[in-house]
């Protein structure tokens, strides 16, 4: 997309690498010309500390409708179905379910690998951006970024469906021990302990209070329990319970449906890891809080990665900022909070592991809308900045602590570089005393912007007043996720 400003152009900068540069004037409405955008300026310069106001109560219909997103609709519909599917199956009513239950496990986890797949996440985004941008109906654009934003719904509704899926097949087996080799049943109740494993380690609880026993858990467990699969489906289809032979050549396996969902999910698996480089980094230390990691080349906007020291193990998730495709570098914000953060500050790599192949978040969805607002707080802006650096008509709002220093001359000089103060509002809560009436702010810029959407990246407390807020005045936004 053009990087093209609108209005008057920001004063010129070298190297954003290099030098220090004066903070944007802080502004709170998109001002009609430059004489009250100076007045404008002066004003909130002069402004009082703002007061902080008690929290509004919101109405517990906000409340239901901010709960029960497009995740939660999708996890419902999806689990629903499959225990409706599973209460035939034991009653006697779904003898297709019965006959193929392998297939009905494989098809609930190979769906749900493929909702989680980068490669295809992409092609989804892709499709939509290229097919719906701007000219289609504003409720189907933002039913679109909703549907992309939650498709994690359909990911827990489809593993937690096929890990039932599972126990009903290995029970199903056990009823019928007579018929059943006893190496297809032991390898059925390995399977179903390292499924379950893996699935549990993915709850919100251990993934967010304990990272690394769920990095590894889900992921370790999870190859040993694709490798238990892929036993359990060889023997179970190459085995006649009639006869009780083995037929190995092979025919028979490549008949039922669950040898081929098995061959997909190991598809979608290992894709992703082709995909791993260790590559170069230069990495810019601001503060102590923080630590400015540098790729070469350029990206689109609205993209995160992973990154790790080992090949394998602790990836960590950061939104991309960069100028564009044409750029020579692309850039992470790293805030120190965990080990990992904190090591990139005290011992800095030369190099770290990566998946070339980047994937999308709701921020690239943007280019659906004709104008917007990315509002962020703290290290939010590494997710948030990117789509306002390539786009004229997206207008960025930051608060932070100390933003200059914090996060030093690098991200300062992209945003001087490419946005004038007609569309950005940088709020320094330290120099400002405090945070603003966050939600008048967001409605003024709104209205005098004539944004169609908001996107906002900040912590869980920031982000639900500013859900809650935006949803009781009936602006659209999306938020930040933290997977249910």
């Amino acid at each position: 997309m053009s990087t093209e400003k609108v209005g008057s152009p920001a004063p010129a900068y070298g190297d954003a690498e290099k030098g220090v540069l004066d903070s944007l004037p802080v502004q709170l409405s998109f001002p009609k010309d430059k004489e009250k955008a100076t007045a404008l300026t002066a004003q909130t310069k002069a402004a009082p500390k703002p007061t902080p106001k008690p929290k509004k109560r919101v109405s517990k219909w906000v409340l239901w409708r901010i709960w029960f997103n497009t995740y939660r609709k999708f996890f419902t519909f999806v689990f629903t179905l499959n225990m409706i599917g599973i209460g035939l199956a034991i009653s006697g009513h779904f003898p297709y379910a019965v006959k193929n239950s392998g297939a009905m496990v494989l098809g609930n986890l190979n769906f749900a690998i493929l909702m989680r797949n980068e490669v295809f996440g992409r092609l989804l985004y892709a499709f939509v951006n290229t097919c719906f941008a701007k000219w289609t109906p504003l409720w189907w654009r933002l039913g679109c970024t909703s549907v992309l934003q939650h498709l994690g719904g359909i990911h827990s509704g489809c593993a937690l469906s096929g890990v039932l899926w599972l126990v009903f097949k290995v029970v199903y087996n056990f009823r019928h021990l007579d018929v059943n080799h006893d190496s297809i049943l032991i390898m059925g109740v390995i399977t179903n302990v390292a499924v379950i494993i893996s699935a549990l380690s993915a709850f919100p609880w251990v993934r967010n209070t304990h990272h690394n026993v769920f990095e590894r858990q889900h992921r370790f467990i999870g190859w040993l329990g694709l490798i238990c699969t892929w036993i359990f489906v060889i023997l179970g289809d190459t085995y006649n319970p009639i006869t009780r032979t083995w037929n190995l050549n092979g025919e028979d396996l490549i008949k039922h449906q669950d040898f081929w969902y098995t061959c997909g999910m190991t598809f979608f698996i290992a894709l992703p890891w082709v995909c791993v480089r260790e590559v170069e980094v230069d990495i810019e230390l601001p503060s102590p809080k923080v630590a400015i990691i540098r790729f070469k080349r350029g990206m689109q906007q609205g993209l995160l990665g992973r990154i790790s020291r080992s090949s394998i193990m602790e990836y960590h998730a950061f939104g991309i900022i960069s100028e564009g495709t044409h750029a020579k570098y692309h850039y992470m914000i790293a805030g120190v909070q965990g080990d990992f953060t904190k090591s990139l500050v005290n011992d800095p790599p030369k190099t770290l592991w990566t998946r070339e192949l980047k994937f999308a978040g709701v921020s690239n969805t943007s280019t659906l809308y004709t104008r917007g607002i990315r509002i962020c707080t703290g290290t939010g802006i590494g997710a948030a900045l990117s789509t306002c650096l390539q786009s004229p008509y997206w207008y960025l709002i930051w608060i932070g602590s100390d933003q200059e220093k914090t996060f030093g001359p690098t991200i300062s000089g992209l945003i001087h570089r490419h946005m004038g103060p007609e569309r950005v509002t940088l709020w320094d809560s330290k120099q400002r005393g405090g945070r603003p009436d966050t939600m008048k702010l967001l409605k003024e810029i709104y209205y005098s912007w004539n944004a169609e959407v908001v996107f906002i990246t900040s912590n869980y407390i920031g982000n639900s007043e500013m859900m809650e807020g935006c949803k009781e005045a009936g602006i659209p936004a999306f938020g930040t996720l933290w997977d249910f």
